[in-house]
């Protein structure tokens, strides 16, 4: 078994004695080279070299954004995906089970590997570009964008810093008045909008221990979900993220569209607008225009050995 670990040093959890320690934990199952990316667009390179040259799984060891480039970088070939949890919340790997911390998480992926236990899962595609468990659109891009400014203080920091960037951004950064784009989905009317999170998983992102869950039919498994404010009110905003975290995933209403098992849908700005839009966590910008998909089987998947459930 041949493995390549692609490795963001400056991920929050990632550090030269982790580094060593998942080193040798999946020399155990298999030959590993390693790599380590030092600028955006790195690790998809990587894995895309490593998918041609035949290397049977490539694990993106960093944060979320690192997770999907490698994904990116191996979609539509026989090379597997391996995820190792090495930023400040790790969504997609806390969502197939695994412990935050890499030393842990790193035995229960070599299981997976070792038992062959290989599967392929669906993504969403926006423009081109792959996703493992949500886009964001608007408001939660701008938030993203906010965040990305103070880059240096992320890996300190970490979640305080993610609720200084929202209240900022909903205070000073962000238009709360005019909608900033429509959503269109085949067989339903189209909804102005504030804020879209398109879901490949759930949930949408943790608050320390606490899932934001967003909806149960985000599977890798079924369509796209589409969960979209139609107010930035407090009220409107609250009463939907509240009932994220009671978990069961929030519920239509006046100010908030729900749409299950999409296999595809469209965000377009007014003429000359753009809207701001962030793909597993890293900002890419503006666009007045966003084209999804959901993408059956992929990528194959290396699913962890979880211990049993008590």
């Amino acid at each position: 078994m041949r493995i390549l670990l692609v490795v963001n040093a400056f991920a929050s959890s990632v550090t030269a004695r982790n580094t060593v320690v998942v080193h040798r934990a999946l020399s155990q199952v298999g030959e590993v080279e390693v790599v380590e990316t030092n600028r955006r667009g790195h690790a998809t390179r990587f894995a895309q070299d490593a998918a041609r040259r035949g290397v049977d799984v490539v694990i993106g060891y960093g944060g979320d954004g690192t997770l999907n480039e490698v994904a990116t970088g191996v979609a539509g070939t026989d090379t597997a995906l391996g995820v190792l949890p090495g930023g400040s919340t790790n969504v997609f790997a806390r969502t197939l089970g695994m412990p935050n911390d890499p030393v842990a998480a790193v035995t229960l992926l070599a299981a997976g590997i070792g038992e062959r236990t290989i599967e392929p899962i669906g993504l969403g595609k926006v423009n081109g570009r792959y996703f493992c468990f949500h886009t964001g659109v608007g408001y939660d891009a701008a938030v993203v964008q906010e965040v990305e400014r103070r880059a240096s203080l992320k890996r300190w920091l970490g979640h305080p810093l993610f609720i200084y960037a929202s209240l900022r951004t909903w205070v000073a950064g962000y238009d709360r008045h005019q909608p900033h784009f429509t959503l269109q989905a085949p067989g339903a009317a189209p909804v102005d909008g504030f804020f879209t999170i398109v879901l490949n998983t759930n949930p949408y992102t943790y608050l320390g221990n606490r899932p934001l869950d967003l909806s149960p039919a985000a599977t890798l498994d079924r369509g796209l979900v589409t969960v979209t404010f139609r107010s930035l009110k407090v009220g409107a905003l609250l009463g939907g993220l509240g009932g994220a975290l009671k978990g069961g995933g929030v519920k239509p209403s006046d100010t908030l569209d729900l749409r299950t098992d999409l296999a595809e849908v469209e965000i377009v700005t007014p003429a000359g607008a753009g809207v701001p839009y962030q793909v597993d966590g890293d900002y890419l910008g503006e666009t007045e225009r966003l084209a999804f998909r959901h993408v059956p089987d992929a990528v194959r998947l290396v699913r962890p050995m979880l211990p049993p459930a008590h």
